[in-house]
């Protein structure tokens, strides 16, 4: 069962970015945000180094995944709702690996089969050995994977429908993610329905870009959303979580 609704934790500069942050104080945050989200009402938290760009493509530094480990560790004992895991820009391995020392429930895959034009480059795909390692390390953890990621290019000819029948098919995804063109941005409810309709077996997730205001209309279509931006004081990616519409959120749902 994948949550209706995911908060998102976006750490602060891990170690080895270009200006890092001190990692008490990004778990700190980390750890505040969490609170704040749970104590909403949200049914997850989904935590992603967003303060790390530029982004390497596919595989982090050994030092992110073990910043990572860290803040994502401390997210799973200070609340009771499922954690999620995305390493950004791709490196789902990471995410496996963080996932399955921490006890985190789910990860986020950008690009989890086919190819994406990114600002990091090409990006590939690596559904098979993120389907082995998965069940090597922690099977039970959930691949929450995009169709077509927010700030990328699907290559020439690849149909929405084809790449959702690739990632639910032999991708091994567990649910799908929807997404506008970059971090913030609404998504198209006409994609969304193309995709669920391509595989309506899988739950659809929104990844980028809800709002109390969108929610009633996403819901008609999605499953669930992950909202980052419209729940941060002033509405500004980067600044915590805001209590107050964190809560309005949640209460736009009931």
């Amino acid at each position: 069962m994948i949550p209706e609704l995911i908060g998102m934790v976006h750490l602060g500069a891990l170690p080895g970015a270009p200006t890092p942050s001190p990692m008490d104080e990004v778990v700190a945050h980390a750890v505040r945000d969490a609170v704040t989200l749970a104590d909403a009402g949200f049914d997850a938290v989904m935590v992603e180094n967003f303060g790390d760009a530029p982004f390497f493509a596919d595989d982090v530094p050994k030092a992110t995944i073990a910043s990572m480990t860290r803040a994502i560790g401390a997210v799973v004992d200070a609340v009771d709702i499922p954690v999620g895991v995305n390493v950004l820009r791709n490196d789902a391995l990471g995410a496996l690996a963080v996932a399955a020392a921490t006890g985190a429930a789910m990860i986020r895959v950008n690009v989890l089969s086919g190819t994406m034009y990114t600002d990091q480059g090409t990006i590939e795909g690596r559904a098979a050995e993120v389907s082995r390692s998965r069940a090597q390390l922690c099977p039970d953890v959930a691949i929450l994977a995009d169709v077509f990621v927010k700030h990328a290019t699907p290559p020439p000819g690849l149909t929405l429908v084809q790449a959702t029948h690739d990632l639910s098919g032999r991708g091994g995804a567990d649910a799908l993610i929807v997404s506008g063109a970059g971090t913030g941005s609404a998504i198209s409810l006409d994609d969304a329905r193309v995709v669920k309709k391509a595989a309506p077996h899988l739950p659809l997730v929104v990844g980028s870009g809800a709002t109390p205001e969108t929610l009633a209309d996403l819901f008609e279509v999605v499953d669930g959303v992950i909202v980052g931006t419209s729940i941060k004081v002033d509405g500004v990616t980067t600044n915590p979580v805001d209590p107050r519409r964190a809560a309005a959120l949640v209460a736009a749902r009931h």
